[in-house]
């Protein structure tokens, strides 16, 4: 296991909220989020740099953590972060399954895969390459475009994962006005690929 992994029943959680799904393969469902602190990959763009650091973050026991999973009716949870893989999530996966929920992990793939997953997000970056590991574990390839370069980024990977992979390409928020009708004509040239949308942002959901 890599030695940057965190071998502890206590996990670092910079929040824990009830929402809508706004990207990927969800889009659209109820979903309970779980925001582990924690990330050394580094993205110039990321939209929670507030959690980078895991030494900023409470930590709270795998039971305090599913405990509050219970108190909302969906069974779909989403492990984010961060980046969720420089925990050792074997335990918190096991219970969350047990109390029947559906484990949904959102990842850069940049650290070893721990627990026990129904969906796999895998979201590769330019800052930190991902382990080779990860590519036929993925349900899905989310690409964030940033600029042009990253259609050729996407095609990379799409060529490493399985063929039963979904692939999406997401305009960056901040880039968007820029990005959304350039993914929309390379979506449209290349129809392997689907777009998503960070619709809870168009939306205004927290």
């Amino acid at each position: 296991m890599n030695n940057t992994q965190i071998k502890t029943n206590l996990l670092p959680v910079m929040e824990q909220f009830y929402s809508i799904q706004g990207e990927g393969f969800y889009q659209g469902s109820a979903a309970f989020f779980i925001r582990l602190g924690g990330c050394d990959v580094g993205c110039v763009w990321c939209d929670v740099k507030d959690s980078w650091d895991v030494d900023s973050h409470k930590k709270y026991s795998v039971e305090e953590i599913i405990s509050n999973t219970n108190n909302y009716p969906t069974d779909l949870v989403v492990i984010t972060g961060g980046e969720p893989l420089m925990h050792n999530l074997e335990e918190f996966t096991s219970q969350l399954k047990s109390s029947g929920k559906k484990t949904n992990l959102e990842t850069s793939g940049t650290h070893p895969l721990t627990g026990t997953w129904d969906w796999i997000c895998f979201s590769p970056k330019k800052f930190k390459a991902p382990l080779p590991e990860i590519y036929n574990l993925a349900n899905e390839l989310k690409v964030i475009v940033f600029n042009q370069s990253d259609f050729e980024f996407a095609e990379k990977f799409a060529l490493l994962v399985s063929k039963n992979c979904k692939l999406y390409l997401q305009p960056e928020w901040s880039n968007s006005e820029k990005m959304t009708p350039l993914i929309i004509e390379y979506v449209k040239c290349n129809p392997k690929w689907e777009i998503s949308l960070q619709i809870h942002k168009y939306m205004n959901i927290d």
